[in-house]
This record gives structure tokens, C-alpha cells and sequence, in this order.
């Protein structure tokens, strides 16, 4: 499901992002993104979406990730761990999954990041898992 469907759209306060390969939905705790479909998320697009967020919520960034899989797209794996050396402000990642293949995928993710992942089955899970993490509470 996509976000603007969902429940959350009116009730969560979010500012939305739109790219040439996604869309990104930014809150206080996190960032809801759903790339296109058919894209390779690869460094470049990565560092776009980065640049934006710290100018966004500024240099003390801190935030969870939920990627909302409502399309089939491509990233490296090896880019987690990439991105937590080098930047390293996601505390969690929440993937929700549409499909056995998207659920086979975040399991080989989970490998690559030094950071919790959790395979989710729902966006309601993803929000729940992360507005309840310890970092924030």
C-alpha cells in the first residue's frame, strides 16, 4: 500500500519529496521512501536523497528509514554499508515487503548493514517498530 493510501497520509504531520526515482515522505522520527519502479538506486541517487535530508533536519540528523517496496526496483547491498560508514545517521531500517521475492531480498540486506533491519509485513508495522525504538524514546 502506498503511503497517500494509507491511514497515516492525514494523520502523521510529513513533508513530501518528490525525485526523478522516488518519493520520499519525511517526518520527525523518520523517512518513508518508495522508489519507482524499475530504477537502480545507486550511489548517486543515494546521495541526492542524503543531501536533501541534512538540509532538511540539519547537521544533529538522527533518524529510522522505512523503504515502502510498493514497487520492484534494484539497489547494492554492499551501498548499507557504504552509507553507515560514511554517514551512519539511520538508527533502524524498517523494509516493508509486498512479495516473497522483496521479503528474500531484505533478508540478504540484513547481511550487509552493521544496523537493525526489520522485514515488515505492513506500513503500520514499519511506523510502530520505529516510532518505538529505544533511541527515541
Amino acid at each position: 500500500m502506498k503511503f497517500e493510501n494509507s491511514k497515516y497520509f492525514k494523520l502523521l504531520k510529513h513533508s513530501k519529496v518528490e525525485f526523478s526515482f522516488g518519493t520520499f515522505y519525511l517526518f520527525d522520527r523518520f523517512i518513508i521512501s518508495e522508489l519507482n519502479e524499475g530504477i537502480h538506486f545507486d550511489c548517486d541517487k543515494i546521495l541526492e536523497v542524503i543531501g536533501f535530508a541534512q538540509d532538511y533536519y540539519g547537521d544533529s540528523i538522527n533518524i529510522g528509514y522505512i523503504s515502502n517496496r510498493v514497487n520492484f526496483y534494484s539497489i547494492e547491498p554492499q551501498l548499507w554499508i557504504n552509507f553507515n560508514n560514511e554517514f551512519g545517521f539511520i538508527v533502524a531500517s524498517a523494509i516493508v515487503s509486498y512479495s516473497d521475492f522483496n521479503f528474500m531480498n531484505t533478508t540478504i540486506e540484513k547481511n550487509f548493514s552493521k544496523k537493525s533491519i526489520k522485514r515488515c509485513n505492513s506500513l503500520t508495522e514499519a511506523i510502530d517498530w520505529i516510532n518505538n525504538l529505544k533511541e527515541f524514546n
